[in-house]
């Protein structure tokens, strides 16, 4: 009786608070969309109309406005992870449910599916008291799921040490100039303030009051696509992402792990017609706030790729246009490209929102970072012979420079968008995919930097490809996966290749094709080309290379992209040294497997590599020097200077040190050196480790020059070799056969500077080599000079 009582009052207490709600329900501001909701001013609350039970839809979150800083990584537009969900009843509250998709059953054999459903865990978003039901529609407060930090923002800044922040909801609210609804699709924007206690120079620099970070992030409730999208297999040599899932009713000779591409739905309207425009075009929308003429490069850029969609038989199916002043970038209604703002050049990048279920892509969203193109024209100010001898408002050659890098960068991230993975390997096939890194090609002509053909322009042959493999549409009598490999064969006939990310990094990656921002088919030959463009821009470097009273410390910041010119070219030469080279092949395609470099090969880049570590090559002239004084009141040293061990003057040993560091630091890297015991041992005739040694040591601490400075340069080159000679010989992660060759060229080389009898620096090596033995355990590489920051800022984002 008494639990009877109990859930009678609990009923009537329902009723009066449903009334209550119904009642003051008239107040709110109402929008009427996929999910209607209501908008209370008086307590800045939202209430969603639940209508759908068990309905899957997809739940996005993002940021409408961000940091900006490239280092955090928090920027304007950046999307979240994309999520299926679907609300549940459970007594007197619904639980918004996210189901495990990883792991399915496709079967109509509905116990079966429910086992795996069953065997995997499923998360709980949310739950939420029903303010009010009525005819099996339900009213919940969704005010604190959405304001909650589901971006992460807090562990963001706490990862990147920066401090450690909470969300404080008194300085937090709805913004309802981006709250909307829409049939497909709503759209939440709260104003979200962070408090806490900063302990990082970057959100220092970037924020007005670093104890209060304000943001905005935005959360959207989307209807999933229909069942229409029809999935495409993944091919590893096709150059597209992989969506990938595991389906446990597969049948036992196969495999339960089911690879399909990620791509936007594209139909003919006529799909056995030769040429058809589409059912829905790709349709993307640049940033109404981005600028001229980095507006038009952008345009231009993006719609290159239309020439990819008409080869397959498109007519128009891929626009590029401007945003509508009244559209939201982050409405998913909208494939984007932003123009963000940070406080430091950095990484540009394409994201997208995609199905979870399928692989569809529903939404492209590029963000590029609007510094970026200050450093291409940088780069173009560095190399120019007296640009501003004549007159300050000479822009347009170094302009032009950078506005051919942002129309490739704008078809670079958009085929991100599309689907598509970087191929390092373009650069050997005449630039053949804007889906390379590339560095601007120059030449020299008549003791000038030819800039005629530093930048590609439209889309490559390899791009082609690409979009066949995702987005070709097949007559009804042609068996799909038969044309799909015949896409690839008569790729690899023309010689098209494609390697990606994870075989193109610098340090520790062995293929010989596949480099970030190198240029050139025969990679060696290629390096001692930039080096003569490096020399010859240096010889023309003047005070004319900036603007009437600007101060010499601009000099020296435009002389650095120079001073390094050759830093990523070297990156790529090192890696052919102990490298190999291989295809993503599979059984019956007949590409090459893989094989060892040859020995003339890896000579031929180790002589190049070397030329870098030469002081008469990469020294600074004398003459220049005198360019660079102490650093100007307001114009002091910044992470992208040449940094040094001189206080206040510029350290001219230490510029070719760093240079020399990395170099040194590609060539001698652990995994390197491993490879080539390996090499050697496969094939006797190659190159070996103990070569590279030789070559190395005779190359820098046995060389002298009679000039004094090219010597002190050449000395601080060798203490660097020394240094990485030692690491390779205490090293834990290599083959014990590499610390035994290590040792063995160190006790050579002990023995020969001895010989030198009082050379003070001889001396001072054999010290260091006495003290490595003495104290192994306390061996640390002393480390160079930093590096200043040559790519994007922030190394570890995206694209």
């Amino acid at each position: 009786m008494k639990n009877v009582l109990l859930l009678l009052i609990g009923l009537v207490s329902f009723q009066m608070s449903t009334a209550q709600f119904s009642e003051k329900k008239k107040d709110f501001k109402k929008y009427e969309g996929f999910f209607n909701f209501y908008y209370d001013a008086e307590s800045d609350k939202v209430y969603l109309e639940v209508d759908k039970l068990d309905k899957e839809f997809l739940y996005v979150y993002s940021l409408s406005s961000g940091i900006g800083s490239n280092d955090i990584g928090l920027d304007r537009g950046q999307l979240g992870n994309e999520q299926v969900v679907y609300f549940k009843k459970a007594g007197n509250k619904l639980l918004l449910v996210q189901p495990n998709l990883k792991f399915r059953a496709l079967t109509d054999n509905d116990l079966e599916r429910k086992s795996v459903e069953q065997a995997f865990a499923k998360s709980i978003l949310g739950g939420f008291n029903i303010e009010e039901e009525k005819n099996g529609t339900y009213v919940i407060d969704i005010t604190d799921f959405l304001m909650q930090d589901a971006h992460g923002v807090s562990k963001r800044l706490k990862r990147g040490k920066q401090g450690s922040y909470s969300l404080d909801k008194t300085k937090s609210a709805m913004a309802l100039e981006r709250t909307k609804a829409f049939p497909k699709n709503v759209e939440f924007d709260m104003t979200m303030t962070f408090k806490g206690e900063s302990t990082g120079a970057f959100i220092n620099s970037v924020t007005p009051n670093p104890g209060l970070i304000t943001v905005a992030q935005h959360c959207s409730f989307i209807e999933l696509p229909d069942d229409g999208f029809k999935q495409r297999k993944f091919d590893p040599r096709s150059g597209s992402y992989p969506f990938m899932y595991y389906d446990y009713a597969t049948p036992v000779e196969e495999s339960i792990l089911k690879r399909f591409i990620t791509r936007h739905r594209l139909e003919k309207k006529n799909p056995n017609d030769a040429v058809s425009e589409a059912v829905a075009p790709i349709i993307y929308y640049l940033d109404n706030g981005t600028p001229e003429p980095v507006r038009s490069a952008l345009l231009e850029g993006g719609r290159w790729w239309n020439q990819a969609f008409e080869a397959i038989g498109y007519k128009d199916a891929f626009q590029v246009k401007i945003l509508p002043d009244d559209a939201d970038p982050m409405d998913v209604r909208y494939n984007v490209i932003q123009w963000v703002h940070r406080s430091t050049r950095g990484w540009s990048y394409g994201s997208s929102i995609t199905d979870p279920r399928t692989g569809e892509i529903m939404k492209g969203h590029v963000s590029l970072g609007s510094l970026r193109i200050r450093q291409d024209y940088l780069i173009a100010q560095a190399l120019m012979n007296k640009p501003f001898a004549e007159r300050d408002d000479n822009h347009k050659p170094m302009l032009d420079l950078a506005i051919a890098r942002i129309r490739q960068l704008s078809a670079h991230e958009i085929g991100h968008t599309l689907g598509f993975a970087h191929n390092y390997a373009a650069s050997t096939n005449d630039r053949a995919s804007v889906m390379d890194y590339p560095h601007p090609q120059f030449s020299v002509s008549n003791g000038e930097i030819d800039f005629s053909n530093a930048y590609a322009t439209g889309i490559g042959e390899w791009d082609k490809v690409t979009v066949a493999y995702s987005y070709a549409t097949f007559p009804d009598n042609v068996e799909e996966e038969e044309a799909l490999n015949k896409i690839l064969d008569d790729a690899k006939a023309k010689g098209l290749r494609y390697i990606t990310d994870q075989d193109a990094r610098p340090q520790g990656s062995a293929h010989v094709l596949a480099h970030l921002w190198d240029n050139g088919e025969d990679i060696s030959a290629e390096l001692n080309a930039m080096l003569q463009v490096r020399k010859t821009a240096i010889r023309n470097f003047s005070i004319d290379n900036i603007k009437t009273n600007e101060p010499n410390s601009v000099l020296e910041d435009v002389f650095v992209p120079l001073f390094f010119f050759h830093r990523y070219q070297t990156e790529g030469v090192a890696k052919v040294v102990g490298g190999l080279e291989y295809n993503y092949a599979v059984k019956g395609d007949g590409q090459e497997v893989v094989r060892t470099i040859d020995k003339s090969t890896q000579e031929k880049a180790l002589k190049a590599v070397l030329r870098t570590l030469e002081a008469e090559e990469i020294a600074i002239p004398r003459d220049k020097l005198e360019l660079f004084p102490p650093r100007a009141f307001g114009y002091g040293r910044t992470r992208e200077s040449i940094n040094g061990k001189t206080g206040v003057s510029f350290d001219a040993l230490s510029a070719p040190e760093t240079a020399a560091d990395m170099s040194l630091g590609l060539l001698l890297h652990p995994e390197r050196a491993s490879r080539l015991v390996q090499q050697k041992a496969l094939e006797p005739s190659n190159i070996g480790l103990e070569k590279v040694f030789n070559e190395l040591v005779a190359n820098t601490i046995f060389k002298s020059y009679k000039d004094v400075y090219l010597q002190e340069v050449q000395r601080n080159i060798n203490y660097r070799v020394l240094f990485h000679l030692m690491n390779l010989a205490a090293h834990d992660a290599v083959h014990p056969q590499v610390n035994a060759i290590a040792n063995a060229q160190l006790t050579a080389l002990k023995a020969a500077l001895m010989s030198k009898g009082k050379d003070a620096n001889a001396m001072e090596m054999v010290r260091r080599i006495n003290n490595f033995y003495a104290h192994p355990d306390k061996f640390e590489v002393i480390a160079a000079p930093k590096l200043p920051d040559g790519s994007p800022i922030g190394m570890d984002c995206f694209h």
